[in-house]
């Protein structure tokens, strides 16, 4: 009975040694303890920028499916950035102004990754003879980026060339 009683105080003495100064490892910047400020994670404009890519190497090798598949994972992870970053920065207006002026850059960017991912989207379905797939992302663009931006210029000028519209814009 008496060895039943020594168990917790056993467990306390062996259970308050902290695990600390086992690993002496030095990182110079802290960003580099944060998870989502690394370059290879999932959740980022580069990872973006990477299926973008990838969809690029498709086209050139003529794997149009795949090509489609990579630019529509490009288009959903950039939706999905946007979102976030206009959640944020409505969630904090009045509250602290540099974290609304943070997410509205970010968000300008990730709204400008998504119109070039619209536009190579937009592209592919012109050349595999489904344009009338290519329409919505085309007038995505133009809401997204406003009609006078160089995107929204193109998406406009795509969209004259398919015959969906046809007045010429002089902005």
């Amino acid at each position: 009975m008496k060895f039943l009683k020594l168990i917790p105080i056993l467990f306390i003495f062996f259970g308050n040694f902290p695990f600390k100064n086992f690993a002496y490892a030095e990182v110079k910047n802290p960003k580099d303890y944060k998870v989502l400020s690394s370059n290879s994670k999932k959740l980022s404009i580069l990872n973006v920028e990477y299926y973008l890519k990838q969809g690029d190497e498709f086209v050139k090798i003529s794997d149009f499916d795949k090509a489609k598949d990579s630019y529509l994972d490009a288009r959903k992870l950039a939706k999905q950035l946007a979102s976030f970053y206009s959640d944020l920065n409505s969630s904090f207006i009045g509250l602290d102004a540099r974290i609304p002026n943070e997410m509205q850059r970010k968000g300008k960017d990730t709204l400008q990754i998504l119109a070039e991912s619209n536009q190579r989207l937009a592209s592919l379905y012109i050349k595999i003879d489904k344009p009338e797939v290519a329409v919505p992302l085309l007038v995505e663009t133009i809401r997204i980026m406003s009609p006078n931006s160089p995107e929204g210029k193109k998406a406009y000028e795509s969209l004259i060339r398919l015959g969906f519209v046809e007045t010429k814009f002089k902005g």
